[in-house]
Order: structure tokens, then C-alpha cells, then sequence
């Protein structure tokens, strides 16, 4: 870390046996966590969004020596300001942190739409992408087009992207920029991928999500995998066996950054 960080104000504690630093980054919460034996050129993962959740892959790379990172966000809905910001702390932890330009984006949920938004944005910052039960439709949620509101929750959802973003249904009928219309800026720019679903999501359904970015990706011959968990609804994201998403890391993380 260059001694210019130093003069900032952080705190240290310690995450699964590495060191930890919490700090603000543009008035957000900001976290990195720092292996003890790095690997060579400083590799690194960026946490989109829940990051305390679902943390095993996470936590393997960081053992692996690839530090870890997280900034939070205005919104889990991802205004464009918070993708943009993500840029801007990218670039900051190039600098300070010494950490690779760029990343491997990692994105559950709404956090695989914030992957998405951003490396279709800004694809010199993003080396590869693992999103795991990735928004990717928003006429499907928050909205659920064509399906009923099973739970409660389903409407609180809906409010809350409303509230955040000023956007409603009858907006997003018209609306040309969902994920699934970024997702050709990801095969052009060649960012590998690696994609893991439930077959019996009812809050992000694969057929209405998911697919949409294994149909592009199987048109060109960009790196992507996927995973299909039977009998998993949205819950829980991750892998029993995250072997497939370490070797993944490890083969696809840019030549470049070898």
C-alpha cells in the first residue's frame, strides 16, 4: 500500500485471518481485504453488492492471495452514479492499494446487475465475471410481469426500486436499457463469464434472466460456463463445490494480467 494512503483516515481489523480496511470512498462505506501473500500483478475481486453475504468463493480467493474489495452503493437498483462511482474506486485502489486495474466482478442478485451495468461500461476495468442468480430483466423484477406476487415481499421490492430510481412499469415498457441490453458489450469486449442459476428461482427466474445472457454468449466464442443448480431457488447463491468458480478465476483473469 503507497504511504500516501496512509495519511487517510481507516480502520484495520482482521476478515477470516487477513487484514481488513474499512474507510470512506466518496462519503460510502468502502472495504478491502488485503492476502497475506498476494498474487503476482495484485489480482483482486469486487463484491457488488451484499457483501457479508455468501462469501466461501470469496473467501477461498482471498486465501488464495487475490484481496477483496467492496464500496456501497446509493441503491441495490444501480443509478448509473453508483456504476459510475465503482470506476472511480477501481481507479483509486489501482493507486493506493496497488491493486490491478482491473477486476473480476462478482454479482448476486441485483449485485449481477450492478456487474453487469459496470462492465458493460467501463469492460477496461473488468477481466472476468462471475454472476450468480444476476437481475437481468427488470420487467421480471422487480416488476414480475406475467406472474403473480406470491409474497409480500414481492411488492415491498417493486416500491423500493420505484422509490430509487424515479422508474415504473409503465416507464419500463419503453425502456432500452435493462442489463439484458448491455449484455452484448460484455461478448464484444470479450469478458469471460461464468454464470450459476437455480432451476426453481421464483424471484429472478432463469428463463426470464439467466438466459438471456447464456444465449448471447453461446453465439460467440467468448469464455463462459454455467452452472445449473437443481431445486435452488434464489437462495442460496454460491456453489457446494466452488472448485468450477476457482479454476474459472485462475485460467481467466486477462492474459494480460498474468
Amino acid at each position: 500500500m503507497k504511504s500516501e494512503y496512509l495519511l487517510q483516515n481507516y480502520t484495520v481489523s482482521e476478515w477470516r485471518g487477513h487484514k481488513r480496511f474499512d474507510f470512506e470512498f466518496e462519503g460510502k462505506n468502502a472495504i478491502v481485504v488485503m492476502p497475506d501473500n498476494p498474487v503476482k500483478n495484485n489480482k483482486w475481486l469486487l463484491k457488488t453488492e451484499y457483501f457479508e453475504a455468501f462469501q466461501d468463493f470469496e473467501a477461498e480467493m482471498v486465501t488464495r492471495g487475490y484481496a477483496l474489495a467492496h464500496v456501497q452503493n446509493s441503491s441495490r437498483w444501480c443509478p448509473e452514479e453508483d456504476t459510475d462511482r465503482r470506476e472511480r474506486f477501481c481507479k483509486f485502489l489501482h493507486k493506493n492499494f496497488e491493486l490491478n486495474e482491473k477486476t473480476l466482478a462478482v454479482g448476486m442478485s441485483c449485485g449481477g446487475m450492478q456487474a453487469i451495468y459496470f462492465a458493460a461500461k467501463y469492460p477496461s476495468s473488468v477481466a472476468a465475471l462471475y454472476l450468480d442468480a444476476p437481475v437481468v430483466n427488470l420487467l421480471s423484477c422487480p416488476c414480475h410481469i406475467g406472474r403473480e406476487y406470491s409474497d409480500p415481499e414481492d411488492y415491498k421490492m417493486y416500491g423500493e426500486f420505484v422509490h430509487d430510481t424515479g422508474r415504473d412499469l409503465k416507464f419500463l415498457l419503453g425502456y432500452r436499457n435493462h442489463p439484458l441490453d448491455n449484455i452484448k458489450y460484455l461478448v464484444e469486449n470479450k469478458i469471460p463469464c461464468f454464470l450459476v442459476c437455480g432451476d426453481s428461482d421464483d424471484v429472478v427466474p432463469y428463463d426470464e434472466n439467466g438466459c438471456y445472457i447464456a444465449k448471447a454468449y453461446g453465439k460467440s466464442d467468448v469464455p463462459f460456463y454455467s452452472i445449473m443448480k437443481k431445486g435452488c431457488g434464489h437462495h442460496p447463491h454460491g456453489l457446494n463445490d466452488i472448485s468450477p468458480l476457482t479454476e474459472f478465476s485462475e485460467k481467466f483473469y486477462g492474459t494480460e494480467n498474468k
